[in-house]
């Protein structure tokens, strides 16, 4: 436990978000680090305080009561001619209707997008972007976001701000 005592929670905070990938509570990144609510939630505003004074990419932004490390607004269209990622259009519809569900059946999946949905989970899913579960009754499958999904979209901004940009 001496190591606990030589790292800052601040820094250990940053750390979680960083390798988690995706938004906390603060209970959560609690339960994570075996410290009390409050001291998380303190430690957790003098993180932000301190990227909101230094010039970097990163910030820590809250959105219904979770908290994530991401890049700045403004950083998104550098980082999306960066990532390396190659998927069609179609493929990235049907990451975002997952995205959006956050978790949904194979089957409604299908409905939602058409047949060539299947080709799509099988890109998504050996991409790692996705994961398949069986359903417990019936013969579907639940699909939801990966660790890795987290980790590589959550810095591209909003898929609505993406394409109006496009389109104008």
């Amino acid at each position: 436990m001496s190591e606990k005592l030589d790292i800052s929670i601040p820094a250990r905070i940053e750390a979680v978000l960083y390798l988690k990938g995706k938004p906390l509570s603060i209970l959560e990144i609690s339960e994570i680090l075996d410290e009390t609510n409050s001291q998380i939630e303190e430690a957790l505003f003098a993180l932000m305080a301190g990227y909101s004074q230094r010039d970097t990419a990163l910030e820590i932004n809250e959105k219904d009561g979770k908290y994530g490390l991401q890049l700045r607004m403004g950083l998104g269209e550098l980082v999306q001619n960066l990532l390396p990622v190659d998927i069609s259009g179609a493929t990235l519809r049907t990451l975002a209707t997952i995205a959006l569900k956050k978790r949904i059946l194979q089957s409604d999946l299908v409905d939602i997008r058409g047949s060539g949905a299947y080709e799509h989970i099988k890109e998504l899913l050996s991409l790692n972007f996705i994961e398949r579960k069986r359903q417990r009754e019936g013969r579907s499958y639940w699909v939801t976001l990966s660790e890795k999904f987290h980790q590589t979209f959550t810095v591209i901004p909003d898929i609505k701000q993406t394409e109006h940009k496009k389109i104008a």
